[in-house]
């Protein structure tokens, strides 16, 4: 009788499209394996949490309740399920994160020891972190000739879906298991911030991403126009589905395929996923370190005062309505447009002087797509210290971005209570607007923008004369 295969889920869960499922169920019966690692477990919000433990939920219904949960370091975990199954392999998505590669190199020595095979049979991105490279030979270091040499790669198209597995039941835990062991490592630094809402997820799972990109694919032509503009439904909304592998980019890529500008501005932003993926690929220090290391040096505000103003924008009471109502959704929905999300992260570094860094922990915990490579060097992007070739200087104004692209107040009003009676551009302008018409309950600004971004072009400037 041929011995079962253990698929060991982790950024892939789901049934389509998923190469490693086909490898593992080639030879026999399957154990379909999530392990709670409790390491990454800490790091994650109730949102998040919630999420997963949906998603993980979904997933384990689309193999007729066959998935197993078990929670532990992942190495005994999964080498304790062999055991129990009589497993001789294990079969995985790669994972190209710093932790991912460690933990995947720890656990193939210890199965080794024990006679099991750990096999690598598919990644989460359309093409493999370190394929592209300059004509020098180097990974590039900013996004554009990545993006060329990424379209001249040519991700690959899907794989037919795998049908009639032979799922291996074996002992397990509840999804709901997810939300209890979450949460452990929330940080000191968000002492006194309340956590996001946790709430039901609709569109999770499989389904969910299916039901997600054809819902985008018959709008993709228009999304070059509208995806700036946070109050249109206009983006694909696709970015938590990538992240825990609902859906493979692979998938997404092969739907949204037309002739049109907007469609390669559509592939240009899955590229831009798999960019900072390769860039933590080959940089994974740059999780927390500058990668621009003379950027290390700029002057950042810490102590109380510093904290009080980190507080006021992750709860959006910064007195700028559109950085409110970023921060305000990423509290109720664990999710923010990503125009607001930029305009956010530089108001936090650049209007307030605070460590990149802080914010990017409080976005890890707080998003449902929380991924550490695009998190991390989104922030490093913005803050002026990552891939950009002149980055520092950009530096937006939370109003005149509100009135570019969000000009009738629809995406503010939506998620700052306060300005809901109060029309446009009134409620786009600091503190709602000015004098008598000020809404009474809506926050005074919490800085003056121009005089904080002359700050901040200062604190550059001493950066560059310390060379």
């Amino acid at each position: 009788m041929t011995s079962p295969t253990v698929l060991w889920f982790r950024r892939d869960l789901r049934l389509s499209d998923h190469r490693a499922l086909i490898e593992a169920s080639s030879q026999g019966p399957v154990v379909g394996l999530f392990v709670l690692d409790p390491r990454l477990l800490a790091q994650c919000g109730p949102s998040r949490a919630h999420y997963l433990a949906a998603t993980l939920a979904a997933l384990s219904e689309s193999m007729g309740g066959a998935l197993v949960l078990r929670a532990g370091e992942p190495s005994s975990v999964v080498r304790e399920v062999c055991r129990e199954s009589g497993a001789t392999r294990v079969v995985i998505t790669e994972d190209f994160a710093p932790y991912g590669r460690s933990r995947d190199e720890r656990v193939e020595r210890e199965l080794a020891a024990e006679g099991i095979t750990l096999v690598r049979a598919d990644i989460p991105y359309a093409i493999r972190p370190g394929t592209v490279m300059t004509a020098a030979g180097t990974p590039p270091k900013v996004f554009t000739p990545f993006f060329r040499g990424w379209e001249a790669s040519g991700p690959p198209a899907p794989v037919e879906s795998t049908r009639g597995i032979d799922w291996l039941s074996l002992p397990t835990l509840t999804p709901e298991a997810v939300v209890a062991a979450a949460g452990g490592g929330r940080p000191e630094l968000f002492e006194g911030i309340g956590d996001p809402t946790a709430r039901e997820f609709d569109d999770v799972g499989e389904a969910g991403a299916r039901r997600r990109l054809d819902e985008f694919r018959v709008r993709v032509d228009e999304y070059a126009e509208g995806r700036n503009h946070p109050g249109l439904e206009a983006t694909s909304r696709l970015s938590p589905h990538l992240r825990f592998g609902t859906i493979h980019p692979r998938q997404v890529l092969d739907a949204t395929v037309t002739s049109s500008e907007s469609a390669r501005v559509f592939r240009s932003e899955v590229a831009w996923r798999e960019f900072y993926g390769d860039v933590l690929y080959h940089h994974p220090e740059s999780r927390w370190r500058a990668l621009q290391p003379v950027m290390e040096r700029l002057r950042v505000d810490e102590g109380s005062e510093a904290r009080d103003r980190f507080r006021a924008w992750a709860e959006g009471r910064t007195g700028y309505p559109l950085v409110d109502a970023g921060m305000r959704q990423l509290l109720s929905e664990g999710w923010m447009h990503n125009r607001v999300r930029m305009v956010c992260a530089s108001f936090l570094v650049k209007h307030l002087h605070l460590d990149w860094r802080w914010g990017a922990r409080w976005f890890l915990w707080c998003l449902i797509d929380a991924d550490v490579a695009s998190n991390q060097h989104g922030w490093q992007w913005t803050a002026g210290t990552g891939t950009d070739a002149a980055p520092f200087h950009r530096v937006f104004n939370p109003t005149l971005q509100a009135e570019r692209f969000d000009p009738e107040g629809v995406y503010v009003r939506h998620y700052v209570e306060e300005l809901r009676g109060t029309s446009a551009p009134q409620c786009l302008q600091p503190g709602g607007g000015a004098g008598l018409l000020a809404p009474p309950r809506y926050p005074t600004p919490l800085v003056d923008a121009a005089r904080e971004r002359d700050e901040a072009l200062a604190r550059f400037a001493e950066v560059r004369a310390s060379k």
